[in-house]
């Protein structure tokens, strides 16, 4: 589940609407309103890099970690000429294992739901705590929301270039949605099929605040939608912030 062998090459052409600037001005934002000054950064589940790169060009030094190597491929060849260069390490999120501290982990797009086992969760949870810097470390994640994945349930979704064509469906149950993609490629006049299958878990948020509590986690905080306002409900993405208070 969850492997990229075949959505790895083409998972930039197909996200081109995520709007990455947005994400690093909404991340650059909550620095500022959280008197933080980070210098070492760690993007967890970093998937192709852009983000990472991103984030490099502001200045930032960073670490970039996942669990694809297909898609941590993608991060090196599109990061090669930054300098200094981020350095990328091929490791599950329940695996995590740092040189030292970082200043702060930033783990993007519901990759979080992707960590399907509520007990790996917890030990990811407790990874970057322990890489945390002491007293000023910051953890930052969104989540898809209960209420995405109830709406999302029984959709299919296209996406269609030239030379390749992707569909996807989402499926949700027990508390997991199921996205089945078919994706098919033209290469020499020629029609290639490939198909994956990635999982997510439905987290409410009062568990992940929990885990988080568990975890040594304090000043645990949510935010909708690149907004400072309170979580009102009905939110597709809820973003979490917590500290690490030793």
């Amino acid at each position: 589940m969850n492997s990229y062998q075949a959505l790895s090459a083409y998972y930039d052409r197909f996200t081109e609407d995520v709007g990455y600037a947005e994400w690093a001005d909404f991340f650059q934002a909550l620095f500022r309103r959280e008197a933080l000054s980070p210098k070492l950064i760690l993007d967890l589940a970093c998937g192709t890099g852009r983000l990472t790169r991103l984030m490099t060009e502001r200045g930032y030094e960073m670490i970039g970690a996942d669990a694809s190597p297909e898609m941590l491929m993608q991060a090196m060849e599109s990061t090669m000429e930054l300098s200094p260069r981020p350095l990328f390490l091929n490791q599950r999120m329940e695996e995590l294992d740092l040189y030292g501290t970082v200043d702060a982990c930033l783990c993007c797009l519901d990759s979080v739901n992707y960590v399907t086992e509520p007990a790996a969760l917890r030990e990811a949870f407790r990874r970057v705590h322990l890489f945390l810097e002491p007293k000023t470390g910051l953890f930052v994640f969104d989540v898809n929301t209960p209420e995405k994945f109830a709406r999302i349930d029984g959709q299919s979704y296209v996406r269609e270039e030239a030379d390749v064509f992707c569909v996807w469906q989402a499926a949700v149950e027990d508390e997991l949605c199921a996205y089945q993609f078919d994706i098919f490629s033209r290469e020499n006049g020629l029609w290639r099929r490939a198909q994956e299958t990635h999982e997510e878990r439905v987290y409410p948020l009062e568990t992940l605040r929990q885990m988080l509590a568990e975890a040594g986690f304090a000043d645990i905080h949510t935010y909708g939608d690149f907004a400072f306002s309170p979580v009102r409900g009905g939110e597709d993405r809820v973003f979490f912030t917590a500290r690490k208070r030793d």
